[in-house]
């Protein structure tokens, strides 16, 4: 069965930088887009960033763009975000998504299959 795994997650100032990885399993991705979503607590989930496997096409939220990079790597089954400029508003869990391609990669409807999150924590 398809699996997500999270990591990369911790502790960083602000100002700083985290890599996040998101290691996928069970089928193949090339017609798949991988989105990473965020959830600070007592707030809903939201999109950040995503990527269509096939093109490399990338996707971002406004408040992400210019500091945060989302890539993959074929070779690995991996999808990266790297994170810059961290602010204590990035604070959040971070889940990693895949699902069948669609122009509404910025909606949770569109992915599948969920990770389990890792905590990213920015401190001021």
């Amino acid at each position: 069965q398809v699996q997500l795994v999270e990591s990369g997650g911790g502790l960083v100032q602000a100002g700083g930088s985290l890599r996040l990885s998101c290691t996928t399993s069970g089928r193949t991705f090339s017609t798949y887009a991988v989105g990473w979503f965020r959830q600070a607590p007592g707030k809903e989930r939201e999109f950040v960033a995503a990527i269509r496997w096939s093109t490399g096409g990338t996707y971002y939220a406004d408040s992400v763009k210019g500091r945060f990079t989302i890539s993959r790597d074929n070779a690995k089954n991996t999808v990266y975000l790297q994170m810059n400029s961290l602010k204590p508003e990035d604070t959040a869990v971070y889940y990693c998504a895949a699902g069948p391609f669609k122009y509404s990669s910025w909606s949770m409807t569109a992915y599948d299959y969920w990770g389990q999150g890792t905590q990213v924590t920015v401190s001021s």
